[in-house]
């Protein structure tokens, strides 16, 4: 793999993570629920003990959601390339709510490359504080 494929790879993965802040920002939970592939898994950062699986599952968990306004900050980003389909990564984040009290965590997620392009394989979020 070239340091131009890597550095793609790279930049690919770390535009789903700011891609998958700002349609759950936006609620658009299809959006946020194709981004994950068919047998994706997630946990978000205040429940990481409670995995949900797969896309129609994860979709099903968002729509579930009351009505809120947020805004997900994220940053810290750091992707690692494991060969030209697959990668991992880790996050920060930071999450506000109308409100609320900032809640501040990280994510670890496991990137695939698909016919769509590149997915989360899986997306575990967990809470600093």
């Amino acid at each position: 793999m070239t340091e131009d494929q890597r550095r793609a790879i790279e930049a690919d993965c770390a535009r789903l993570i700011a891609l998958y802040a700002n349609l759950n920002d936006e609620a658009r939970w299809e959006d946020v629920a194709a981004l994950y592939t068919d047998d994706g898994l997630m946990t978000r950062p205040t429940a990481p003990d409670a995995p949900i699986v797969g896309r129609a599952a994860i979709l099903a968990a968002f729509q579930a959601r009351p009505p809120r306004k947020t805004r997900h900050v994220c940053s810290n980003v750091v992707i690692d390339v494991e060969d030209h389909a697959s990668a991992r990564g880790t996050s920060a984040m930071v999450l506000f709510t109308e409100g609320g009290v900032p809640l501040a965590g990280s994510f670890h997620d496991r990137f695939v490359l698909t016919a769509d392009g590149w997915r989360f394989a899986e997306r575990r979020g967990s809470l600093a504080w």
